[in-house]
């Protein structure tokens, strides 16, 4: 077996999975974004951040040749590289979320635009296939109701308050139709990073900008007039993650429910949209122009929710110019889990997937 081969079953073995695939479309896409030589390095690393220091004892290696292939892998985006208790650690990360969406300017080529969305249903299948859900909906801010009951994890505000670090980096999913030759037209650089870490972002910080608390807030404020969701990983305690604003247009999780039958690829919020029949006025913004999941129908002239279609975006409910829509609470037996943190999440996927 050949070290791309024996990578891709690696990758395969982590909880979100890399399938393969009769036409061995994994491998292609491997050998774009590793050399030889950075492969090897990948199959000898972890899950578990580990420093420079750690990793060339464990490999009897020089420390400063192995910091400096790290460092190098680490802004091709081949591994993962953070600032963890006030010290730079690297680890394997799976190919989504994690590699691919790392493979951002010169390095997302057209070739490898197009080997990617020929890999997207069999990886749909995968990532979206088995429980807990990959991402969860953080409904938006001005959407949610001061009276109803919301967790700091629920509320972007709170997260963003909680957080001491942040960055902006382009949307891969739109990087990637401009380079396929169909760019969308929402903003693109909105993909927004954050670490409970202070300078976090200091010693790497690849393809990146980094912002301050306030910065990342008119940044989320603005993808919300977009209509854009906020999507960020399944979990409660998560010491670093991302927010993305996604398209449905564009986003590989949005479209893999709605084209690749990926039934746990992104978790509903624990909120629903309701609109007012007595004070709707049928203008058909929140169905034609805001729903990403084509949740709301028209039915005689009246329009309503698909509760069970329904992420809890609340993207709709800005724009409602008769304010007939709001959010709900959803009821706890409808609810979709969400794990206490990564490692919890990760021994679950483990499981259902064997």
């Amino acid at each position: 077996m050949d070290v791309f081969a024996q990578l891709a079953k690696k990758l395969d073995e982590l909880p979100q999975g890399f399938p393969a695939t009769e036409d061995g479309l994994e491998i292609r896409i491997l050998r774009i974004i590793f050399s030889p030589e950075d492969a090897e390095m990948a199959l000898k690393m972890t899950t578990t951040p580990e420093t420079a220091e750690q990793i060339a004892e464990r490999l009897q290696m020089p420390v400063e040749e192995v910091r400096a292939h790290l460092d190098d892998m680490a802004r091709k985006g081949q591994i993962g590289s953070l600032r963890m208790g006030g010290r730079q650690v690297y680890r394997l990360i799976p190919f989504v979320v994690g590699i691919y969406e790392s493979q951002r300017r010169e390095r997302l080529t057209r070739e490898l635009a197009e080997l990617f969305e020929a890999y997207a249903p069999h990886l749909g299948k995968t990532l979206g296939g088995f429980e807990p859900h990959l991402v969860r909906v953080v409904p938006i801010h001005a959407a949610i109701r001061t009276d109803l009951h919301v967790l700091q994890h629920e509320d972007i505000h709170q997260i963003l308050e909680k957080a001491k670090s942040f960055r902006v980096q382009d949307c891969i999913c739109r990087t990637e139709k401009k380079v396929l030759g169909d760019p969308c037209t929402h903003t693109i650089r909105c993909c927004i990073h954050y670490s409970m870490e202070e300078n976090a972002f200091e010693y790497f910080n690849p393809d990146g900008d980094i912002i301050t608390r306030e910065e990342a807030r008119k940044i989320l404020d603005a993808a919300d007039r977009e209509g854009l969701v906020h999507l960020t990983y399944n979990a409660v305690d998560v010491p670093a993650a991302f927010l993305c604003s996604c398209c449905p247009c564009c986003c590989g999780l949005l479209r893999g429910i709605k084209e690749y039958h990926s039934p746990y690829a992104i978790a509903r919020s624990n909120y629903v949209a309701h609109i007012d029949q007595d004070t709707c006025v049928n203008c058909g913004t929140c169905r034609d122009e805001r729903c990403p999941m084509d949740a709301i129908v028209e039915e005689d002239g009246n329009y309503r929710v698909l509760e069970k279609r329904c992420i809890g975006c609340g993207v709709c409910v800005i724009t409602c110019p008769s304010e007939s829509l709001t959010m709900r609470e959803r009821p706890i037996t409808e609810r979709d889990e969400i794990a206490k943190d990564m490692m919890d999440w990760s021994v679950r996927r483990l499981m259902h997937r064997n």
